[in-house]
């Protein structure tokens, strides 16, 4: 029998047990750096099966180390651990047991996979040259979870990082790949405006600033449209504009807050400056005074040449269907991982019924014995690629 059909065999055995444990995960949902309930089930699941764990001295979190029995590289799978504060609608009868919480973006399909691939790579231990950490990271989704383990060495030694997110819109069985961006960088503004308050009746006394913010709005889209390339690609997005509070006051000061994504280093490097003279010219030109604060967040999920070929070649092993991975103005913070050393960040296909963060978002659980397997081997071959160079 080759690797593969071995991974998928064992992997097929433990499908209950995924389930099981990610229906567990999913009634017991927590937020980003409140994961300890998460963190305790994941290492009692992983002790059970004889894994190893490396202390992180983290209070949420969990990483374990698989070591070979020959000499060799070291090779990160990451899983993320945290739910949102949504309010699940599904009817499932695992349901979210917390009300107002819910894991509404699948990273207890993650972790339940990825506590799959570490089976079954502690089950090749034997074999391995070097070693395979398993990172169940916290904390994804205000994107202060990768800064935090990275910090307290998870990364130290790796030699390459392997991360994947469910896709509900792929079929199960399939897997999608792309070198080059694939999920955009994340930035955050906050923009303030000063005018002048006044009658509503006398506006002629008065700098408005929610004319002043109206203007601006509108004027950020040009951001895009005529400041960016058109070989690159931007969203910049207001999501909250606050100005005024009664019906007759013209108020004095208003403040709006957003985010700007982009996929080329060039264009998230030039937008700050362009936002700035925008912000601050368009507010000159009624009167008023404004300022930008900028908040570097993310950079973009850029994926390594020879990583993503070598997910490629096992995928297709394994008789996965491989397709190109339609890139998102999503963020995350695998990212930084990638900023380091070399990595690839993979589309799973989980045939869902919505989108990410919906209420009623679903999966497919039959992904799970897949991923679990795709990721055990991708690891493996890993090992041989990076211990040869």
């Amino acid at each position: 029998m080759t690797l593969s059909s071995i991974l998928q065999e064992q992997s097929a055995a433990l499908q209950e047990q995924l389930v099981s444990m990610r229906r567990e995960l999913h009634r017991h949902p927590e937020l980003s750096g409140e994961e300890h309930e998460t963190t305790a089930r994941i290492r009692t699941w992983l002790t059970e099966s004889g894994i190893p764990l490396r202390e992180l001295n983290l209070a949420t979190g969990v990483l374990a180390e698989i070591k070979g029995s020959q000499p060799g590289p070291t090779i990160l799978l990451r899983a993320d651990i945290d739910a949102l504060p949504v309010r699940e609608e599904t009817g499932l009868p695992f349901a979210s047991q917390i009300p107002g919480r819910m894991h509404a973006c699948g990273h207890d399909f993650h972790t339940a996979s990825m506590i799959g691939a570490a089976t079954l790579l502690q089950q090749q231990a034997d074999t391995l040259h070097g070693n395979v950490r398993i990172l169940f990271q916290p904390a994804e989704e205000t994107a202060s979870g990768a800064k935090t383990v990275i910090a307290a060495g998870a990364l130290e030694g790796v030699t390459a990082v392997f991360g994947m997110h469910n896709k509900p819109e792929l079929p199960v069985g399939t897997v999608g790949l792309k070198t080059g961006p694939l999920m955009a960088s994340v930035d955050r503004f906050i923009i303030r405006i000063k005018g002048i308050g006044g009658h509503a009746g006398i506006p002629e006394a008065t700098v408005d600033p929610v004319v002043v913010s109206s203007a601006i709005v509108s004027a950020l889209q040009t951001l895009v449209s005529r400041n960016t390339s058109p070989h690159h690609a931007a969203v910049v997005s207001v999501c909250r504009l606050q100005v005024g509070s009664s019906w007759n006051v013209i108020p004095d000061s208003g403040e709006m807050e957003g985010t700007v994504r982009t996929f080329q280093r060039e264009a998230r490097a030039n937008l700050p400056e362009q936002m700035r003279r925008v912000v601050e010219n368009v507010a000159a030109g009624f009167g008023a005074e404004a300022e930008l604060e900028w908040i570097d967040m993310l950079p973009a999920v850029n994926n390594d040449p020879a990583a993503i070929e070598l997910a490629g070649q096992v995928a297709r092993a394994q008789q996965l269907q491989v397709v190109e991975a339609v890139p998102t103005m999503g963020g995350e913070d695998f990212a930084l991982y990638q900023e380091m050393v070399p990595g690839a960040f993979l589309w799973m296909g989980t045939g869902g019924t919505e989108q990410w963060h919906h209420p009623k978002f679903t999966l497919n659980e039959d992904a799970l014995a897949i991923s679990a397997a795709l990721f055990a081997e991708i690891a493996v071959e890993a090992l041989k690629a990076y211990g040869d160079r």
